[in-house]
């Protein structure tokens, strides 16, 4: 079963810096895109920013020119660095991909996969 881990969440202050990563493991023929995605309690979550295999980005305006998304494809990894984190960004992270699933057969299948969240918690 593919399997993602997220780590590198925790407590900053206002203004600090974060650095996130998703590794992504198991019977993986290819990713398509890997994203990461936050929840704050009593919200829905919403995406934060999305990498393509082609190396194409998108952010949610909130983060935009703050934080940064990357991805190591020889890793199977996606890193999301974060500065000048608001109280705001408080919230879970969770990481995001779409994956093409080795199973011996082509064409291999597609499935989406999440990881278990990660909290980033930003004091005023």
């Amino acid at each position: 079963q593919v399997q993602l881990v997220e780590s590198g969440g925790g407590l900053v202050q206002a203004g600090g810096s974060l650095r996130l990563a998703c590794a992504a493991s198991g019977p993986i023929f290819s990713i398509n895109s890997m994203g990461w995605y936050r929840q704050a309690p009593g919200k829905q979550r919403e995406l934060v920013a999305f990498i393509r295999d082609t190396g194409n980005t998108t952010y949610t305006d909130s983060v935009k020119g703050r934080f940064t998304i990357s991805r190591d494809n020889s890793e199977n990894t996606v890193y999301l660095g974060m500065n000048s984190l608001k109280v705001e960004d408080t919230a879970a992270y969770y990481c995001n991909a779409e994956v093409r699933v080795d199973r011996g057969s082509m064409p291999p299948p597609t499935y989406v996969f999440w990881g278990q969240g990660t909290q980033v918690t930003v004091s005023s």
